[in-house]
């Protein structure tokens, strides 16, 4: 749950800071960035529960990545006058993903990513 957290609060400032520094990615009122990246923090949880061990830490960030952009650049269109290149989509994948990376190592080592064994 911790996780989920972290990530209610990392993705949505990510999405408004990636608005910021990119031109090729706009939002024309203040609470798009924050509703695309609370999808993005829901999504990216789930993900999480279901993949994210130590074995697959870099699979797990490279996931992300990939669904990060293809959320952004997908989403951005649900928007009234927001526009999100794909490259612009990538830029802000990309920014995410190094959160990531972070926020994964992080669970890893406090084991709030360890799975229990299935037992049959």
């Amino acid at each position: 749950m911790a996780g989920l957290i972290v990530k209610l609060l990392v993705c949505p400032i990510g999405v408004i800071v990636a608005s910021w520094i990119f031109p090729n990615v706009y939002f024309e009122y203040w609470y798009q960035p924050i509703v695309l990246g609370v999808v993005l923090a829901f999504i990216g949880y789930f993900m999480e529960v279901l993949m994210l061990r130590e074995d697959t830490n870099w699979l797990s960030t490279f996931m992300d990545f990939i669904a990060s952009a293809v959320i952004v650049y997908f989403g951005a269109m649900l928007f009234f006058n927001a526009e999100v290149t794909f490259w612009g989509a990538v830029l802000t994948a990309a920014l995410l993903a190094v959160t990531e990376i972070f926020q994964h190592n992080w669970l890893i080592r406090s084991g709030r990513a360890r799975k229990e064994p299935v037992h049959e």
